[in-house]
């Protein structure tokens, strides 16, 4: 397939989290995703959140994504 054919997508709703990063985050929910679905193609990010704990600190970072497949 070259990258002027047409294509379908189908998109679905993930939440990944992290102690580290968002980018952490991001690639956690990224890495489960593959777990399942096949022929992953791009993400949006929707939403970014976390916890903080007592001591003020950051203590888990949460993004909610888009992740797009490409559909057979």
């Amino acid at each position: 397939m070259t990258y002027g054919d047409s294509r379908i997508y189908k998109k679905v709703e993930v939440i990944g989290t992290s102690k580290q990063s968002v980018e952490g985050a991001i690639q956690t929910a990224v890495d489960r995703a593959k777990k399942s679905l096949d022929k992953l193609s791009w993400f949006e990010v929707q939403e970014v959140r976390g916890h903080i704990d007592e001591s003020g600190k950051v203590s888990e970072y949460q993004v909610v994504l888009k992740i797009a497949f490409e559909l057979s």
